[in-house]
C-alpha cells in the first residue's frame, strides 16, 4: 500500500475512509493560526461606548497611539468620545488603516472576562466563582498609624502603594485626587510618587475617577513602572491589555490594586442631594463611607447617616451594568465591609499579589487575620458579586453571567443592606482616627 498523508485531531491521526491507518501513514500537522485581530473604533462605538456597556474607564484613551480619543464629562457622562469629526462619532481614519489599540484595551469589549481570566489565572472561573479567582482571602491593616489615620477603613491601599515606591516596585501610582484645595470633593486623576502624595491621595471618594488618565503624567516624568488603584473597571484594564497585546501601556502598569464597588454616583449629588435634602454642603464634609447607608463626618465633628437608597437616582450610568462589584482582576482587591471597621477586606488574586502580601507581613507593614474572622464580610462580597453581576445584560458575552444565581422572589428583602428613615445627627459619631489595635500574628 502506498503512502497517505492523514491531517491530526488533538495530537491524533485521524483514519482512512475504512477506518484504519496504513502502516507508513505519513502525518502532517497543519498549524494552528491565531485569528487576527481587526476590531477597531467603529465596532467598540457601537459594541460597548453607545450600548450601556461603557464604565469610563478610559482605558481605550490611554491606549490609543494617535491620540484621537478625548473623555466626556459633561452631564455625567463618562465616555471616551473622537475628536475627528470628519467620518462621524463612529468613525475612526485610523482604524480603517488597521489600528486595533482601543478595542485590545477595552474591559468591556467582547468576549473580556474570558480572555482576562484565562491570562491572569491560566484558567476560566467555575460557575461558584461569584466573586473571582482569589489565592487567599484576610482581613489587613496598616501598621502605620499616620496611613491607618488618613486611610479608609485598615489604610491597606496607601501602605501598599507606600511600600511598593519603598522597595522598588513602581515607580508612581495613578490615583484620584481632589481637586483644587479639597473642599470641593470633586474626585480628579492624578499621580502620587512621594509618601506625602499617597498620604493626599487616601480615603474614598464615591464619585468616578478615570484614574488611568493620569498615566501620561506619569510616564512624562519618567515612570515606567506603575500601580493603579481603581474599581473593578480599571483594574481589569492591565490585564485585558496584556492579554490581547494592546502595546506599551498595558506592560507599564505593573501593579493593579482594586477597590471594591457595587456603583459610584455622579458629582452632581453632591449640591442635589446632600446639601438641598440635608443640609450638607460640600466644603462642610470630611469624610464620607458607605455601610448600608452615607456615613457623613463634618468639619465641625458632627456626623451624619443618609439613607443609601435615597441616593440611588444619581448612579452613574457606566454603573448600571457593571458586573464586576470585587474588582475581580487585580492582583490585589480591597474592600472596607463587614463588622470590623478599622479591618480591610483584602483578596488576593495573582501571584504577583501574593508575593508583595507575604512581604509586607514579613516587614511589618502589614498586619493580617484570617478573613473567616468577618464571616458576614465574606457573605457580603459573595452577595454583592452575585447582585452585579445579574446586572450584565443578556444581549452581551454570556461570560459574566456563568452561574449567577437567579433573581430574587419579589418582596424578599434586598440583597444589600441598605438604611430607610431621615437622616441623623450626633455631635459624636464614629471617630475619624481608628480604634487603638493590637497586633494580630499572621496565620501560620
Amino acid at each position: 500500500m502506498g503512502a497517505r498523508a492523514a491531517t491530526m485531531a488533538e495530537g491524533r491521526p485521524i483514519a482512512g475512509p475504512d477506518g484504519s491507518y496504513a502502516d507508513d501513514v505519513t502525518v502532517t500537522q497543519e498549524p494552528r493560526t491565531a485569528e487576527r485581530w481587526k476590531s477597531e473604533w467603529a465596532e467598540l462605538y457601537s459594541e460597548v461606548v453607545t450600548s450601556g456597556l461603557c464604565t469610563g474607564c478610559a482605558a481605550c484613551i490611554v491606549a490609543c497611539p494617535h491620540d484621537v480619543l478625548g473623555y466626556d464629562t459633561a452631564d455625567g457622562a463618562y465616555r471616551p468620545f473622537h475628536m475627528e469629526e470628519e467620518l462621524g462619532p463612529g468613525g475612526c481614519s485610523h482604524g480603517l488603516r488597521g489600528c486595533t489599540s482601543c478595542t485590545r484595551a477595552c474591559p468591556r469589549f467582547r468576549n473580556w472576562e474570558n480572555e482576562a481570566d484565562t491570562f491572569l489565572f491560566g484558567r476560566p472561573r467555575l460557575p461558584e466563582e461569584q466573586s473571582g479567582v482569589a489565592r487567599s482571602v484576610v482581613l489587613a491593616r496598616a501598621t502605620d498609624a499616620e496611613l491607618l489615620a488618613c486611610g479608609q477603613d485598615g489604610g491597606v491601599v496607601s501602605a501598599i502603594l507606600l511600600w511598593a515606591l519603598e522597595h522598588d516596585r513602581i515607580d508612581a501610582a495613578l490615583v484620584s485626587v481632589v481637586a483644587g484645595d479639597g473642599a470641593g470633593w470633586h474626585a480628579v486623576p492624578g499621580v502620587a510618587r512621594t509618601r506625602s502624595e499617597i498620604l493626599a491621595a487616601a480615603g474614598s471618594r464615591y464619585t468616578y475617577s478615570a484614574n488611568t488618565l493620569a498615566y501620561a503624567e506619569a510616564v512624562a516624568e519618567g515612570a515606567e513602572r506603575l500601580a493603579l488603584v481603581g474599581m473593578g473597571c480599571q483594574a481589569s484594564a492591565p490585564v485585558v491589555m496584556r492579554a490581547r497585546k494592546a502595546g506599551k501601556v498595558g506592560r507599564r502598569l505593573a501593579l493593579s490594586i482594586g477597590l471594591m464597588c457595587s456603583k459610584t454616583f455622579d458629582d452632581s449629588i453632591f449640591e442635589e442631594f446632600f446639601e438641598a435634602r440635608y443640609g450638607l454642603a460640600r466644603a462642610d464634609i470630611a469624610k464620607i463611607n458607605i455601610k448600608g447607608a452615607f456615613q457623613i463626618w463634618c468639619q465641625d465633628g458632627s456626623y451624619h447617616e443618609v439613607p443609601l437608597k435615597e441616593g440611588h437616582a444619581w448612579t452613574r450610568e457606566g454603573c448600571k451594568s457593571c458586573p464586576d462589584f470585587a474588582a475581580e482582576h487585580a492582583d490585589i482587591s480591597t474592600g472596607g465591609i463587614g463588622a470590623l471597621a478599622d479591618w480591610t477586606l483584602t483578596v488576593v488574586r495573582s501571584e504577583l499579589g501574593q508575593e508583595v502580601l507575604d512581604e509586607m507581613v514579613a516587614g511589618g507593614a502589614l498586619e493580617v487575620r484570617p478573613g473567616e474572622d468577618d464571616p458576614g464580610a465574606l457573605a457580603l462580597m459573595a452577595r454583592l458579586s452575585s447582585v452585579s453581576r445579574r446586572r450584565w445584560p443578556v444581549s452581551a458575552a454570556p461570560g459574566p453571567r456563568l452561574g449567577v444565581p437567579p433573581p430574587k422572589v419579589p418582596g424578599a428583602a434586598s440583597a444589600s443592606a441598605t438604611t430607610t428613615g431621615t437622616a441623623t445627627a450626633t455631635t459624636t459619631g464614629p471617630p475619624l482616627a481608628p480604634l487603638p489595635h493590637t497586633p494580630v500574628p499572621p496565620p501560620s
